[in-house]
């Protein structure tokens, strides 16, 4: 009888231990490491992906950091491989660039679960079952802001003109940009069908002093608002619309509150940002996988609906932009949601 209690008191012990160890491993023990392939500062991309982090860090306790790659392609393999080789649980990296180094090196560390943000990887290749894509439903985002700018266009604003010209700046033509383009220009021509919408492509992610260019030459065309969607690039534009005394649209992060203590001339220039929630993407993410809910070797798609995208509903945008064109755009939000207009996309 004696000998049967000993050995339920240390059956009890073992199975206290090891369950305290799966929850110490998923959450004091979890290592994640951000890579990202260019530098942070961009107040808008890269930026955002690091504060999901810093979130997830702060809410956890796991451990974490970021890692700035740089522009040089070159390194970006060797970079993903070694710290695939390090003592990290999880890898997070993110745009279209590093699909195929994630698509090649993460079959070779099963052991390893990977999340890639912002585009996803093949899954018919096979082997990418501790893959975990994240894609963003930009274009309905983006449709709200093509509306909001077609109402603001040849408003009584203060600084828009009487020319029914809008602005889009790209950071280079590829499809995850030209999904923004496609929804803001269907966005404004269901607003106004005679809305001109210019485009331009930088060529880079890197080059604000292009993007300024560019949007200069945009203003100076009517255009009296434009949208930002070229990551550093796109600063430029933002330094173009505080120049011009033009209206600016943000992109991923809330880029008003980013500039509102710093540089609140330029701040009060941008009325709003289609925010791209790539933050909140990543903590949700790393909550469903400490929860064991993440489903790996799996895409999702994160839009209106999920969080995924919205506009940024800050101070300025209430000050600037009158309640009408507020509630419009609410309106569309809605239709969206309910299915009732449909969204084209560049996928």
């Amino acid at each position: 009888m004696k000998k049967n209690i000993l050995w339920l008191a240390i059956l009890v012990l073992v199975l206290n231990v090891s369950l305290s160890s799966v929850v110490f491993a998923g959450g004091e023990n979890l290592k994640i490491i951000h890579y990202v392939n260019g530098t942070l500062g961009d107040k808008s991309f890269f930026d955002s992906a690091h504060r999901g982090l810093e979130m997830v860090i702060k809410e956890f306790g796991v451990s974490g950091r970021t890692i700035e790659g740089g522009y040089d392609p070159a390194s970006w393999e060797p970079d993903i491989q070694q710290l695939s080789e390090g003592d990290w649980d999880i890898i997070i990296v993110g745009t279209w660039q590093l699909v195929e180094i994630i698509e090649k090196i993460a079959p070779t560390h099963p052991e390893k679960k990977y999340i890639i943000y912002d585009t996803g990887v093949d899954y018919s290749k096979g082997n990418l079952g501790n893959v975990y894509s994240i894609l963003y439903k930009q274009n309905e985002g983006s449709f709200l802001v093509g509306a909001l700018a077609a109402l603001c266009t040849t408003s009584d604003l203060p600084l828009a003109n009487p020319e029914k010209v809008i602005g889009f700046l790209g950071g280079m033509d590829i499809p995850v940009i030209n999904d923004f383009k496609v929804g803001y220009v269907q966005g404004a021509k269901y607003i106004n069908p005679e809305v001109n919408v210019l485009v331009s492509y930088a060529g880079s992610f890197s080059d604000p002093a292009k993007g300024k260019e560019l949007v200069l030459a945009q203003y100076d065309q009517g255009a009296d608002i434009s949208f930002n969607v070229a990551g550093e690039t796109g600063l430029g534009l933002l330094d173009a619309a505080k120049e011009k005394k033009r209206y600016a649209i943000g992109v991923d992060s809330d880029q008003f509150l980013l500039f509102k203590d710093s540089d609140p001339e330029k701040a009060s220039y941008i009325v709003t940002s289609m925010m791209k929630n790539v933050d909140n993407s990543i903590y949700r993410a790393i909550d469903l996988y400490l929860k064991g809910e993440l489903k790996y070797g799996v895409a999702e798609g994160l839009g209106i609906k999920e969080g995924g995208v919205g506009v940024a509903d800050n101070e300025n945008f209430k000050k600037l932009i009158p309640e009408d064109f507020r509630k419009k755009v609410k309106e569309i939000e809605e239709k969206i949601l309910a299915g009732e207009i449909v969204v084209d996309t560049a996928f």
